[in-house]
């Protein structure tokens, strides 16, 4: 499991905004059979950095892989995990740069 320590806290209101933009986004990073490579973890990185807020389709057999491999996903990233619905992962994180 992911330290909570590490990853920026959301409140629920935010949550709630973040998964009400979901609903429109479309995969942008799709996990195969090979899982989760390093060059995926730097794909994903570099959407992160683009968009913020992303969806990464993840083909595995359960829920139980899907979970790992969203914690894998935001400890890699340092993102934090709005939600998983079926195949889907969406994650969180705030650009800094876009900031400055």
């Amino acid at each position: 499991m992911i330290s909570k320590k590490t990853l920026p806290t959301l409140n629920p209101h935010d949550i709630r905004e973040l998964k009400s933009k979901l609903h429109h986004l479309k995969p942008v990073v799709i996990i195969g059979n090979k899982s989760l490579t390093d060059a995926v973890t730097q794909e994903i990185d570099r959407a992160l950095n683009d968009h913020e807020l992303i969806k990464v389709r993840a083909d595995v057999k359960n829920s139980e892989e899907l979970a790992t491999i969203a914690d894998a996903i935001c400890a890699k990233t340092k993102s934090t995990l709005i939600q998983t619905i079926g195949h889907i992962i969406a994650v969180y994180r705030k650009n800094l740069q876009a900031e400055e």
